[in-house]
C-alpha cells in the first residue's frame, strides 16, 4: 500500500475559453524559450551579440521538430501503421512523441544553416545553447507527465506515480522515469556549467559533454521505461543509441581537445550589415585602403594641421621677401 504517490492530471488539457492548451505542448514551449533565454546570456558573455541565438534558433527549433517527430514515427511506427491504428495520428505531435536523437540531429542541420547565414561557427553557437538544452529537456519531459506515458517498471515507493486506467495502460504505480530523467537533466546542465568554466571549453566540446553526460543518464532511464519498444540483443532499440551516442561523444572531445585546445577567441564576427556598405573584414580593409589613397592624392604642401606643411600663398610670400 502506499503512503504517498505523485498524482497524474485527470487531463493534459487546459481551456482557456476557445483555446486549448495542451500541458505536452506548453511545457516544450516553456523549454524552447528557457533554452534560448539562457543561451543567449553565455552566448553575448563569450563575446556574441544579443539577439542572434534567437535568430539562430528560428532554423534550430522547426528542424528540430520535425526531426524528433521522424525519429518518434519511425521507430515506433506500429503506433501509427498497423492494423486499426489511424496514420493521420502521426501528425498529432501535441499528442506526445518527440525522439530526442532526432531533435538533436535534425536541429543542428537547421542551427547549421542559421549559423552558415550568419558566418559564426557552429560549435561555438552549440557550446552556448548546451545548458540551455539540457535545463529546457528537463522542462519539456513533463509534458509526459500530463500525458500520463513513459512510465517505469511498477513501485510502491512513495514517489511512485500514480497512471490511471486508459488506452494501452493499467492502472497503478510506477517509477516517475519522467521525473528521473528531468532531475537527471538538470544535473547534466550544471556539470556543464561548471567544466566550461573550469576548463575554458570550446570547439564543440562543452556540447559534447552535455551529449554524453545525457546518453549516461538515458541508457539506465531507458531500461526502466515498460512502453512497447523495439529490442535489439535484449536491449532497447534507444539504450543502443545512447550507448554509440556517448561513444561518439567522449572521442569528439578527446580528439577535438589534441586537435583544436583552448576556445575560439572571436565567435561572432563584427560587421556593418548597413545596405550598401562593405562589411566584415573585407569592409574595414577597403575602407583603410581607400583612406591611404585619398590621402595620396592631396596636394604634398597642403596644410592639414597646424605647423605641418605650407600653403602655396605661403611659398610665394617667402620668395618675395627673399
Amino acid at each position: 500500500m502506499n503512503l504517498a504517490s505523485i498524482p497524474s492530471p485527470s487531463t493534459g488539457v487546459i481551456e482557456l475559453g476557445p483555446i486549448p492548451l495542451r500541458g505536452y505542448a506548453f511545457c516544450i514551449i516553456i523549454g524552447v524559450f528557457v533554452a534560448v533565454w539562457f543561451g543567449n546570456r553565455r552566448w553575448i558573455a563569450r563575446g556574441g551579440k544579443a539577439g542572434t541565438v534567437a535568430d539562430i534558433a528560428v532554423w534550430a527549433v522547426p528542424f528540430g521538430l520535425v526531426g524528433g517527430r521522424l525519429y518518434h514515427v519511425i521507430t515506433d511506427y506500429q503506433l501509427y501503421f498497423s492494423e486499426g491504428e489511424n496514420w493521420v495520428d502521426a501528425f498529432k505531435i501535441w499528442e506526445g512523441g518527440l525522439g530526442i536523437w532526432g531533435a538533436i540531429a535534425f536541429g543542428a542541420v537547421g542551427a547549421w544553416i542559421g549559423c552558415r547565414r550568419r558566418g559564426i561557427p557552429l560549435p561555438a553557437w552549440a557550446d552556448a545553447l548546451a545548458p540551455g538544452i539540457a535545463f529546457a529537456q528537463a522542462i519539456g519531459r513533463w509534458g509526459n507527465w500530463f500525458n500520463q506515458e513513459l512510465y517505469g517498471k511498477p513501485t510502491d515507493l512513495p514517489w511512485a506515480v500514480e497512471i490511471s486506467e486508459g488506452a494501452n495502460r493499467v492502472a497503478g504505480t510506477y517509477h516517475p522515469t519522467f521525473l528521473y530523467e528531468s532531475l537527471w537533466c538538470i544535473g547534466v546542465a550544471l556539470l556543464v556549467i561548471w567544466a566550461d568554466r573550469r576548463f575554458t571549453l570550446g570547439h564543440g566540446r562543452a556540447f559534447a559533454l552535455y551529449v554524453a553526460a545525457y546518453c549516461a543518464g538515458r541508457a539506465w532511464i531507458e531500461y526502466m521505461r515498460v512502453d512497447e519498444a523495439h529490442h535489439i540483443l535484449g536491449l532497447r532499440l534507444n539504450v543502443w543509441t545512447a550507448i554509440i551516442v556517448f561513444v561518439l561523444a567522449v572521442v569528439y572531445i578527446v580528439v577535438s581537445t589534441k586537435l583544436r585546445p583552448g576556445r575560439e577567441e572571436i565567435v561572432e564576427p563584427d560587421r556593418d550589415t548597413t545596405p550598401g556598405k562593405d562589411s566584415g573584414a573585407d569592409g574595414s580593409a577597403k575602407a583603410d585602403a581607400d583612406a591611404k589613397d585619398a590621402d595620396a592624392q592631396k596636394d604634398p604642401l597642403s596644410k592639414d594641421e597646424p605647423g605641418k606643411g605650407r600653403t602655396a600663398e605661403s611659398t610665394e610670400a617667402a620668395a618675395e621677401k627673399g
